[in-house]
């Protein structure tokens, strides 16, 4: 008997009326919380789901919340189709799944977000189609974050939000990417409040006042017996504030790759109101409500704070840190993240402690924005941005013109690149890059400045370089953003690790020959005066794999004179084909001539440059970040490196020999294969689900999906024919003579092979061919 497929078992094995037993069971359960049927809680609130409803109105939030899950999987497990339709996970059918999923939901850390998709479609009696869809959404778990590699002596993997291409950011994708990224948030830190709300000029006693005006009166705002009431109404202040509480809870904001809520939070704007239009762009604090107190935890408020981190630090291009809270029934914490992750003060009750509710929420309204985490290096005046800086013994004003990226994390390097100008020279163009790098690794201006010195062609040339300066210190985030706070003080501390006093870690990132401008703002390295880096990476002390609690990052700022758009952007097919052949030229006189690997070979790397009166390269390299030097003799004691993974060659991914020039011509080619497949001309680009994953498998399942692209010629010519759009179809032909040199007879290369580079030329000829075509 042929098999039926999963269209044909839905079809001939319909759910009929299988489902109206929950949907009963749930419109019951929604009376006694005071709904009267589920169609009215689906129709006002729109995409808002029924738990979030249950979230905030029942006094037994999590078994109230389980039970109906619990319910929906049980009735889903008596539907016969489910004993008919294929088991994602290699099992006998999809009630097996199903089996899996009823132990997962009666987890309490169990992610409802994950089901929520199939509870509305249930609710609003979709067609089978769409509900058994949704099931197996459900049934998928999420990808787990990557296991940590076998480390070969070299600097380990890592990923975060920020190495996605081309992708949906899907929430259950992108969540388990985000705890990665976020790694352990450390709570309970003393002195959090002294720290970051310090410094607020009269702080202490305006709040004092405000309390004090809150117990007031015959119905006062705060009862010393019981604290808040549940219906306290905000009065009008009697001070003038510039900005306000915002709360859309079911309103996404604009600006993010996906739709995006937020809870509540303050934005620079003192009108605004319910029906206000906003994006993340104007959220300065983000906040996150519960209505339970159990749900302070990581799983929970605390993730959802980071998620909202990531929007506000990714639509804000000069913002250091982001400030925010999370009110869990009503017990708060206060919260930063920053490029190592996030931290957070005590719990306090906010019925019992209502002076420190109030300061708090004083603070959010008083603060500036430096003290808000906004970078004050980055000067505003009128509608023109510039920084200064001190080149050649003199100072100059370089005008930032427009953000050409910013890197969508919360922590790790979280570049930002903006095109600027001399004020006195608006023709010449320049690119100013901020990232935070580990202390430990050999800082990219120098490597730049040697580069430049060596001659080496098509690499983005050097101008000048500093670590950032903010107040009277380099802008580290454990000296100067977290300003000392020890977060093995934290109450969810784990020792293991010993973490030197900041000031330590500060005067560390000072070295012999360097010297602060004269304003005291930044430290800096001319294009005439820079030290040469040593003829071996310097390596640290501390160990390759070594905990947050040790790590530091430092704020480094690069600027270029070469300016250009990303690869894929080229105006034609024999155009990007010329740019790739261009940066390959670049990647080896980098290699040649200054014995540097770039190691980070991906799309938004390599640059083309077709604009006319633009001094720059026509294609060229950027981004030194993660290069080594070829001859290192050990790691750079740094702990951890991000790369877009879906460029990553095999051998990195697997991490079972060193870093090779011959992984990064490997990373070329799938540059290539990926814009094939991604760009459908200059400017109209997709999203492939089969590739998306490639944004979220670890790193032994990434390599396995790559072997099986390339490893046979018949399965990736059908895999290009397939998948590559229709403006790339006629690159196929050099695609695939390209694969047989980068992956000789389909498989990894064993022997470094000098001969690559010559056999990088197929680009050469494919123009060739295409432009005989053209004519």
């Amino acid at each position: 008997m042929p098999t039926l497929s999963r269209s044909q078992i839905i079809q001939s094995k319909p759910i009929a009326g299988g489902l109206d037993g929950f949907r009963a069971f749930l419109n019951s359960t929604y009376k006694d919380v005071g709904i009267l049927e589920t169609s009215q809680v689906l129709g006002p609130v729109g995409s808002e789901c029924i738990v979030d409803i249950l979230l905030k109105r029942s006094s037994n939030v999590d078994t109230e919340t389980q039970g109906c899950l619990v319910a929906l999987v049980s009735a889903l497990q008596t539907i016969q189709a489910s004993r008919h339709l294929p088991s994602t996970r290699g099992g006998k059918n999809l009630l097996e799944d199903l089996s899996r999923l009823m132990t997962a939901v009666n987890d309490d850390d169990f992610d409802v977000d994950r089901i929520l998709p199939l509870l509305q479609a249930t609710l609003r009696e979709e067609s089978d189609n769409v509900i058994w869809n949704a099931v197996y959404d459900a049934v998928t778990e999420s990808t787990p974050p990557p296991r940590p590699t076998s480390s070969f002596q070299q600097t380990p993997l890592s990923i975060n939000t920020g190495s996605f291409a081309n992708s949906t950011e899907h929430r259950k994708h992108e969540d388990d990417v985000l705890k990665e990224e976020l790694g352990h948030l450390y709570v309970g830190i003393p002195g959090f409040f002294g720290a970051f709300f310090g410094d607020v000029p009269g702080l202490r006693q305006a709040a004092q006042a405000v309390f004090n005006k809150c117990k007031e009166g015959d119905s006062p705002l705060f009862f010393e017996e019981s604290g808040w009431p549940e219906e306290a109404k905000e009065k009008d202040p009697e001070f003038r504030v510039r900005r306000r509480l915002l709360a859309q809870p079911n309103q996404p904001l604009q600006g993010s790759t996906a739709d995006r809520k937020l809870d509540i939070g303050f934005v620079d704007d003192p009108n605004a109101g319910v029906n206000s239009k906003y994006q993340w762009s104007h959220i300065l604090i983000p906040g996150e409500l519960k209505s339970n107190p159990s749900a302070d935890k990581a799983s929970k408020a605390w993730l959802d704070l980071g998620r909202y981190a990531r929007e506000v630090l990714a639509a804000q291009d000069s913002r250091r840190f982001v400030l925010g809270f999370t009110l869990c029934g009503s017990l708060m914490r206060l919260w930063t993240f920053d490029r190592l992750g996030g931290i957070a003060s005590e719990q306090f009750d906010i019925n019992k402690d209502g002076l420190r509710f109030v300061s708090a929420v004083l603070g959010f309204l008083w603060m500036n924005g430096e003290q808000l985490g906004f970078d004050p290096t980055i000067i505003t005046n009128g509608d023109k941005r510039y920084i200064e800086i001190e080149r050649e013994n003199r100072k100059e004003r370089l005008v930032i013109d427009s953000l050409i990226k910013r890197v969508p994390c919360v922590a790790g390097r979280a570049t930002t690149c903006w095109k600027a100008y001399k004020e006195q020279d608006p023709d010449k163009p320049l690119v100013i890059k901020d990232s935070w790098q580990y202390p430990e690794r050999e800082e990219e201006g120098e490597l730049l400045h040697k580069a430049t010195e060596k001659d080496v062609v098509n690499v983005a040339r050097y101008y000048y370089h500093e670590t950032v300066r903010v107040g009277t210190q380099d802008d580290s985030i454990r000296g100067n953003v977290r300003q000392g706070l020890d977060v093995t003080k934290a109450t969810n501390y784990k020792p293991g690790s010993t973490m030197p006093p900041p000031s330590t870690v500060v005067r560390s990132l000072s070295r012999k020959g360097r010297s602060s401008s004269a304003a005291g703002r930044k430290r800096s390295s001319s294009y005439t005066n820079a030290s040469l880096p040593p003829s071996k990476r310097t390596c640290s002390s501390s160990p390759v794999k070594g905990g947050r609690a040790t790590a530091d990052r430092v704020h480094r700022r690069v600027i270029v004179r070469d300016y250009g758009k990303p690869i894929y952007i080229a105006s034609s097919k024999t155009s990007l084909l010329a740019a790739m052949e261009g940066c390959i030229a670049g990647y080896e006189s980098l290699h040649t001539r200054a014995g540097m690997l770039q190691c980070d070979i991906s799309p938004n790397n390599l640059m083309v440059n077709e604009d006319e009166g633009n001094p720059s390269w026509h294609s060229f390299l950027i981004d030194l970040d993660l290069a080594i030097k070829e001859d290192r003799e050990k790691p750079s004691g740094a702990r951890g490196k991000t790369g877009t993974r879906a460029f990553m060659a095999i051998g990195v991914l697997l991490d079972d020999e060193l870093h090779s020039f011959m992984h990064d011509l490997e990373s070329f080619f799938w540059v290539l294969f990926w814009i094939c497949i991604h760009y459908d001309g200059p400017s109209q680009q997709s999203i492939v689900p089969r590739f998306d994953k490639w944004n979220y498998l670890d790193a032994e399942e990434l390599a396995a999906s790559k072997k099986g692209v390339v490893d046979d010629e018949r399965d990736f010519l059908k895999t290009v024919e397939e998948n590559f759009t229709p403006y790339y179809q006629p690159l196929i032909p050099c695609v695939n003579r390209l694969r047989r040199k980068v992956f000789p007879g389909g498989g990894r290369w064993r022997v470094p092979k000098p001969k690559l580079y010559f056999d990088m030329e197929i680009l050469r000829a494919a123009r060739d061919d295409l432009k005989e075509l053209e004519r």
